[in-house]
């Protein structure tokens, strides 16, 4: 038997939407928790679901099909109710014929049902960034970094974004798509020395999507929930950025990969692996060879190639209490060995409390 039921799962799915401005989706969810307690269409897709619901972010695969039809058919009943580009939207209205196009579509909701959601957000990198080059500050040579869970890839580029935090501002001095973050921003400003920048940049996922390709671009915008249309916009523009760029990260486990990455480490350079909403995932064998990995190259650190390792997760995956839905952005250094929490930031990268360097 489930530990968390389906119902459950997905109204607790519902819960987390109405806190990250979602309304739509979250209205969404609660909907289908009622269909499946009514033996609907949800129940028939569900039947058999064994694997825990929140841990599969089941809600989410469930809601990335629907949206994901409304996006590959813009002219489709389906469509013309689902909240596109700040279109009005009535529940009532809209899961009538959510369902019968679930129904109608059996077949394939259940093969999108069998990936998991990757969202790719690019807004965490209003943390990811300031938490790089905050790294670069002790070290004025090149900086090679590697991405822990990278779906597409799309904040590999983060350098080539545009960023407002209110009290600051960094402008990529790169052209091509123009990929704009604004964030909430409370606490002194970050700094960003001249130095700092991307010599080499690789990732690696188990199950890495291509934004060269038309299927997973699909992919990633069905994951973005519909009544946030600033969203699909940083993400439309991302691909296009990793597309110019040819980003692609390696299909493989991600303790062996950064095991094997770390192995081969150019030796004048400042070596930053990091990662975003990615370490509750993986078992804890995985967990623990990463760490692993990461330790035993840290101990191997110098002064001319030095290893930092930035986390951008829940807090009580890293030991620390934790605050509801927020995330804790940590740096850990070598050789110094030093370890500071950088902000307390949201998963969307709405909001970043910067606690300074």
């Amino acid at each position: 038997m489930l530990e968390v039921t389906i119902p459950e799962a997905l109204r607790q799915q519902a819960i987390w939407c109405k806190a990250f401005d979602s309304p739509f989706t979250a209205e969404l969810c609660d909907t289908m928790a009622a269909d499946f307690e009514a033996g609907g269409i949800i129940a028939d897709l569900t039947r058999g679901w064994i694997t825990h619901p929140i841990q599969d972010a089941l809600a989410l695969r469930l809601a990335g099909a629907l949206h994901a039809l409304v996006l590959s058919e813009p002219d489709g009943s389906l469509a013309q109710v689902w909240p596109q580009q700040g279109r009005a939207w009535s529940m009532a209205e809209a899961w009538p014929v959510a369902s019968a196009t679930l129904r109608d579509r059996d077949s394939w909701v259940r093969a999108f049902l069998k990936s998991p959601p990757q969202t790719n957000e690019v807004r965490r990198a209003v943390g990811l960034w300031p938490g790089l080059a905050t790294a670069a500050e002790a070290f004025a040579g090149p900086m090679d970094v590697l991405e822990l869970g990278a779906s597409a890839g799309l904040n590999l580029s983060m350098d080539r974004f545009h960023y407002d935090g209110g009290s600051w501002t960094w402008e990529s001095p790169i052209n091509g798509p123009r990929v704009a973050l604004s964030t909430q921003w409370v606490g002194p400003a970050p700094r960003f020395p001249v130095h700092a920048a991307i010599r080499n940049r690789a990732a690696c996922d188990q199950n890495p999507l291509n934004a060269a390709l038309a299927e997973d671009r699909l992919r990633l915008r069905s994951y973005i929930w519909p009544d946030q249309p600033e969203r699909l916009e940083r993400v439309n523009a991302a691909m296009e950025i990793a597309r110019s760029e040819s980003i692609t990260p390696d299909a493989e486990d991600a303790g062996e990969w950064v095991a094997a990455k770390l192995a081969a480490r150019a030796k004048d350079a400042l070596t930053v692996i990091y990662h975003s909403v990615f370490f509750q995932y993986p078992p804890q064998a995985v967990r623990d060879a990463i760490t692993q990995a990461i330790e035993t190259e840290g101990a191997r650190a110098t002064l001319e190639a030095p290893l930092a390792w930035l986390r951008y997760e829940p807090g009580g995956i890293l030991g620390r209490p934790q605050d509801g839905a927020h995330m804790t952005l940590e740096l850990l250094e070598w050789p110094s060995g030093r370890k500071r929490i950088l902000a307390d930031i949201d998963p969307h990268g709405r909001f970043v409390h910067w606690h300074g360097a």
